[in-house]
């Protein structure tokens, strides 16, 4: 038998028993009208309009979408919508469980559909970016020939977890988080509403500011506290939901931070931009974000010492020994005493002088390299340690510098072909200077031309 998206039984119980379903299930919105947040999926004309059947008429069918979004943001609740409001047969697999053998007896059921009762399908696959390359193969005939039209929900960056036959063939609907006043609306409608909490209890604006924050534009998450604030301030007899209750019953806000999709480098990108920046407040923050989620702290102490080289460099020399330090010491203790060691390394980091020379030195070489510019290394370079190296001229003329009484030497150590090339352009930002004032002079006794 094929999977359905909401089978009979749960919705006959909904409908007889609906306080027995979660706050969130009875809330669902019914229509597209009904939806909260996402207008610019909703225009008329759109992806979604056409696959409930508004203006689907005509040689251009419906085309299959993608739907990308944070969690809470009405993927799933889209794809119910679809499925009350179209006239097409409409199935539902979860990549969780299902494999190659369900995609195929979806797409044999829709052949035998289209075929024998002219009937359309579309299939829901939640959460495709769980689907193995192979697996996300076995969609691409049903898709490219329209045996299916293909809604998929995912909340990883589809450019990294959905394969490119795919993408092509698909559109992609990037949903946006719910804005605060999308959640206060969604919350407000549930108190009041008869498939919600029916005017049993009231919210203040106290803890109504509160839900908003602790749900983080998730609207799952907000009507999953309120239902559990709600039934708490009721078994007090109360019928306003205080902020103390809401308190008692939620004490964490959601951290929007996936460890394995986009918030993983979101945030990890946000920290480093931060620090190097400067800005030793919104690091703390971004670097809070990452260890309140649960953020290897190895991870983010590489982050650092990373961060040390390619931003701070020589203008603190002391960066790279302190993050290097920072994640030898987070090795060894772990969470949660390795939060004050990262905090330690990101106040360092970012208050320190800023020089990204080393990054652009080792860059400007690379690509000189990757150019072809690598001529032979100068003869009196060339090792010299092996039996015949003289005769071929190999280590003669080599002069040493430590012979001399200023410890260099004016001879050619580039090949010709970069042998006037200057990668390193130190700045005079903070002990850097130093530097800036040493290669000036160690060129200059080189006799090197400037270029």
């Amino acid at each position: 038998m094929e999977p359905d998206l909401f089978t009979a039984a749960a919705e006959d119980r909904q409908e007889k028993e609906p306080a027995g379903s979660p706050l969130a299930v009875r809330m669902r919105p019914r229509t597209l009208d009904e939806v909260v947040g996402q207008q610019h999926l909703l225009k008329p004309g759109s992806p979604l309009r056409r696959l409930v059947g508004e203006g689907a008429g005509g040689p251009a069918g419906p085309s299959s979408v993608i739907l990308w979004g944070p969690p809470g943001t009405g993927k799933t609740t889209l794809a119910y919508v679809v499925s009350k409001a179209t006239d097409k047969r409409f199935v539902e697999l979860s990549a969780i469980t299902a494999g190659v053998k369900e995609v195929r007896a979806v797409i044999d059921g829709a052949r035998r559909a289209t075929g024998a009762y002219g009937k359309e399908t579309v299939l829901f696959l939640d959460e495709i970016h769980r689907f193995s390359k192979a697996q996300q193969d076995s969609l691409l005939p049903a898709v490219e020939n329209r045996w299916v039209t293909l809604i998929a929900a995912t909340t990883e960056n589809p450019y990294f977890s959905v394969i490119s036959p795919l993408l092509s063939r698909s559109l992609l609907l990037t949903l946006e988080p719910l804005t605060d006043d999308d959640v206060r609306g969604l919350l407000r409608r549930a108190l009041t509403d008869e498939r919600g909490l029916a005017g049993a209890v009231t919210l203040p604006e106290d803890t109504e500011g509160h839900l908003l924050r602790i749900a983080g534009g998730d609207a799952r998450r907000a009507l999953t506290a309120l239902e559990a604030a709600a039934g708490a301030a009721l078994d007090k007899g109360e019928t306003q939901i205080a902020l103390a209750t809401l308190e008692e019953t939620v004490d964490r806000a959601a951290v929007k931070y996936d460890r394995a999709g986009d918030q993983h480098y979101d945030v990890a990108s946000a920290l480093i931009k931060a620090i190097r920046g400067s800005d030793v407040d919104a690091a703390l923050h971004y670097l809070a974000r990452m260890i309140e989620a649960g953020e290897d702290p190895r991870f983010i102490a590489r982050r650092l010492m990373i961060s040390a080289s390619e931003d701070i460099g020589l203008a603190d020399p002391n960066a790279l020994p302190i993050a290097v330090a920072a994640a030898q010491a987070v090795a060894l203790i772990g969470f949660p005493e390795a939060a004050l060691t990262l905090s330690h390394a990101t106040i360092a980091l970012a208050l320190a002088p800023k020089s990204n020379s080393a990054t652009t030195a080792i860059g400007a070489a690379l690509d000189d390299v990757r150019k072809g510019f690598a001529g032979p290394v100068p003869p009196h370079l060339r090792d010299g340690h092996y039996k015949g190296a003289a005769k071929l001229g190999h280590a003669q003329g080599y002069v040493y510098p430590h012979d001399l009484p200023e410890g260099i030497a004016a001879q050619q150590y580039a090949p010709d072909e970069i042998k006037d090339r200057e990668y390193y352009a130190p700045t005079r930002h903070g002990s850097e200077a130093r530097y800036a004032d040493a290669v000036e002079w160690t060129r200059k006794h080189l006799g090197r031309k400037r270029s």
